[in-house]
Parts: structure tokens; sequence; C-alpha cells
């Protein structure tokens, strides 16, 4: 199965969200599950326009705590009332910008299982890692210290994203970004029995532009759209490359 979801709307948001309606209803579909995570305050409006639809609606973040005095954040259940069926959790500037570790990470994942929501979990080497050779190791580590117990190929999706990569233009090559993609895969398959029938999704400067080319190479399930998810044609035309 693939999946692809995109980033924040901004305050057009429902005006992308009504026009990516309006282009499944027009066909064809996309051979994909198509999912959008906009920013909190219009997670219950964009999840009330697909109601019904094929496209699902995830949140950009949750709590890893189920309810107390955590003023300002969302709690996985809190993302499930309001309609959510997946979460991302250790986005790049999650990590980056809140001093997110990998086992705050892993806190949040075990949280959107406790609730019901299928995690996204993002991993992915800095530019310093990437040059002196150590992306995979950071990754490895990343991956198995941000995943909790309760993952499976039910309710946990992978998105690799290269933080250099992002909106910087810049992407790995094809046989560089399906390198990386197998190691995840092999070290899904020796975590859990379904481990190896995880979903992967790559993440990072994609784009209609090169989306074909990103999306057909191995172990590739999916994407992990940021910037062009705001533009519905970019977004759509992205969608459609599923091979």
């Amino acid at each position: 199965m693939n999946g692809l979801g995109p980033g924040g709307a901004g305050l057009d948001g429902l005006a992308l969200a009504r026009e990516l309606l309006a282009r499944l209803r027009q066909g064809p579909a996309p051979r994909a599950d198509l999912v959008v995570a906009p920013p909190a305050t219009l997670i219950a409006r964009v999840a009330q326009i697909f109601a019904g639809s094929a496209i699902a609606v995830g949140g950009q973040d949750c709590h890893a705590e189920p309810s107390g005095a955590h003023t300002g954040d969302l709690s996985a259940e809190m993302l499930k009332e309001a309609g959510c069926r997946f979460v991302i959790v250790g986005h790049s500037e999650r990590r980056a910008d809140h001093g997110e570790g990998n086992a705050i990470v892993r806190a949040k994942a075990a949280a959107a299982h406790r609730a019901g929501l299928i995690a996204i979990v993002c991993v992915g080497e800095r530019e310093a890692a990437r040059l002196s050779g150590r992306a995979a190791a950071v990754v490895g580590r990343q991956l198995a210290q941000s995943l909790p117990k309760s993952a499976s190929a039910g309710n946990t999706v992978v998105a690799y994203e290269p933080v250099w990569a992002i909106g910087s233009g810049r992407t790995p090559t094809g046989s560089d970004i399906a390198a990386m993609h197998g190691l995840i895969r092999s070290a899904l398959a020796g975590r859990t029995a379904d481990g190896g029938e995880m979903r992967i999704l790559y993440g990072g400067s994609v784009k209609a532009q090169n989306a074909r080319e990103i999306l057909r190479a191995a172990d590739v399930d999916g994407a992990l759209v940021g910037g062009a998810s705001l533009d519905a044609a970019a977004f759509w035309a992205i969608a459609q490359s599923i091979p």
C-alpha cells in the first residue's frame, strides 16, 4: 500500500481541502492512501470536509500523556476525537526546534497507538552526518529508539526525511534513497513478525517534477510531502505519480 501525506495547509487550508476533495470526486483516484495533516486549528473542520471520502486526516504532533497539566498541547485522544486517523511524531522540526529526542518520539508514538491512531514516525540525518558517512548509523539509532514495542505494520508508518533535503530543493539520488529505505526495511523486519511490511515514506523536497522517480525507488511506499502540499495541483500531481 502507498501512503502520502501533506503538511500544514495554512489559513487557506479549508479551500485547499475542498479543492482536493473536488479532484478526488472528478477522478481518477490515485493509487494511494491520502492523508492530510492540517494545523491543529483546522483539524475538525477539515475532517468534516473529508468525511465519507477516501482522504484521511492526521495531526502534526501529539503529547505523550492522555491528560494532565500540559497547557497548549494536544493529546492523541483529542486528535482522535477531532477526526484524525493518523499523527506525525518525530518530525525533524519537532526534533530540532523543540529538542525532542528519540525517547519523547517513542512515547508519542505509543500514545498514538493507545488512542487508536496510526503513528507516522519520522527519522532522518543532518547534512554533517551524511557527509561524514554516518547517515545509516544515525537513522538506524533513531529508528531503534523511536519505535515503541507496540509498533506494527497496522499502526505505524516510518517516514525517512533527510533533514538537509527538507525545503532545500535538494534530494538524494534514487540509489541513495533506495539504499536508506532498504536499510530501514531490514531493520524493521528484525523487530516484529510483520515489521518488513511496515510502510516507509520518503520526505524531503518532494515535488511534482521528481515524485515519479522517487516513488519508483526500491522500498519507497509513498511520500511525506511538505511545501508542495500547499498547492492542490502540485499535490495531486504527486499523488497521481504513485506507480
